[in-house]
């Protein structure tokens, strides 16, 4: 079928897309409407955790639509109570509450820090969060993120996000006031160029906030669910937070996401909160089939090997062509150009034939990868090599 034949004017204008559609996805492969294959290394932005239609996705929907779809989220059902259970038997957390995507996960964390200000802190609302951060595009997330630009888009913002930089604990304090309700980080800036929030900052920061009484969020929606090489990223630093958000990942490609919080700070009342579809069985049953496939014996140390595989790969790329080195946790990476090649990267890739390799390009001088985490080491090989090629195309 020619791409001509699809009438697209239908959908919304959001962001430009290349006249292909894709039909099919098995792991880490996609398939376009002419059969040509592409090795994905975007999965969804970090959504495939387990690649493309994984078998246990594939039997948990299935089982799952035959018995109950969505009660009503009124009342309990059995798929969520497991995968709550499991996320907080796994985390430092106490309280689980499901959301259909990351940045509504984070909509509620802010609402759920400012009850708690209300209630404890004498209506303290301000939450800092970070310059080149993102946490979402609804107002208040926007709002929250540091992206710039972002501040005049849809002015005015929701007011109380000051931000201060990265792995610099002295700005995060010089901005504390008795407004301060709480700090919100992402352990790595993904959409910021996978930018690691270091150790020692995470350690800093949960002490300053524990001695000015203010909340520690870690919003985990892209480095959540094992992309580390740690199950949550928070667990790198050997810190615990007193909230975290979770999305992409957590549903392995169906619209999932999570605010988890401690029992302290679990302060919402009827009315504060809710959803038509939060935490329906359909989508929580693929939840528990996710997480049931990252806490296999295994599963993790196997995720870290692949991640100290493409870092190696990565860097000797690097090498290779005169690049800026590469960086990341698990498998979230990013390969530095040292120019603004990226977008060119990004298209000849995808046009490469026959087998096409999709990459992401969040910033110009900047690759960004996010595979599957049950990647191969031959898909990995076969990604450099790729790369490598086109490189060598475009850095003549």
């Amino acid at each position: 079928m020619e791409f001509s034949q699809y009438n697209v004017n239908a959908l919304m204008y959001i962001t430009p897309r290349p006249d292909l559609v894709f039909t099919e996805g098995s792991g880490m492969w996609l398939t376009d409407h002419k059969g040509k294959r592409y090795l994905d290394y975007l999965q969804g932005w970090a959504v495939n955790c387990l690649g493309h239609s994984p078998q246990c996705i594939q039997d948990a929907l299935m089982t799952q639509s035959k018995k109950l779809i969505n009660p009503s989220p009124a009342f309990y059902n059995a798929p969520a109570i497991e995968l709550a259970g499991l996320l907080t038997a796994n985390s430092c957390f106490d309280r689980v509450f499901f959301t259909n995507s990351g940045a509504e996960a984070n909509e509620g964390a802010i609402k759920l820090v400012r009850k708690w200000g209300q209630l404890n802190k004498a209506g303290a609302y301000e939450i800092i969060t970070f310059d080149h951060s993102f946490h979402g595009r609804t107002l208040a997330t926007m709002s929250a993120s540091g992206k710039p630009g972002w501040d005049t888009i849809f002015a005015p913002q929701v007011p109380g996000f000051p931000k201060a930089d990265l792995n610099d604990i002295a700005s995060v304090e010089k901005l504390i006031s008795d407004k301060t309700v709480a700090v919100m980080l992402e352990p790595v800036q993904g959409e910021g160029g996978v930018l690691p929030a270091s150790r020692e900052f995470m350690q800093a920061l949960r002490a300053l906030t524990k001695k000015h009484n203010i909340l520690l969020i870690v919003d985990e929606v892209q480095t959540g669910m094992g992309r580390t090489g740690e199950l949550f990223a928070y667990q790198l630093s050997g810190i615990e937070p007193d909230i975290m958000t979770l999305g992409k990942g957590i549903g392995g490609g169906v619209p999932l996401a999570a605010l988890l919080c401690r029992e302290e700070v679990a302060c919402f009342v009827p009315g504060d909160q809710g959803g038509t579809y939060n935490g329906n069985p359909l989508i929580t049953a693929v939840g528990v089939a996710v997480i049931n496939a990252l806490l296999a014996p295994g599963f993790m140390p196997s995720v870290k090997e692949k991640a100290d595989y493409l870092s190696k790969g990565l860097s000797h790329l690097s090498e290779q062509y005169g690049l800026e080195g590469e960086r990341g946790e698990g498998l979230l990476r990013a390969l530095k150009l040292g120019s603004d090649i990226g977008g060119k990267l990004v298209e000849a890739g995808r046009n490469r034939e026959p087998l096409g390799v999709l990459l992401n390009s969040p910033r110009p001088d900047l690759l960004r990868f996010m595979p599957a985490l049950n990647v191969s080491i031959e898909e990995i090989d076969q990604m450099i090599a790729m790369l490598g090629e086109l490189l060598s195309q475009i850095k003549k």
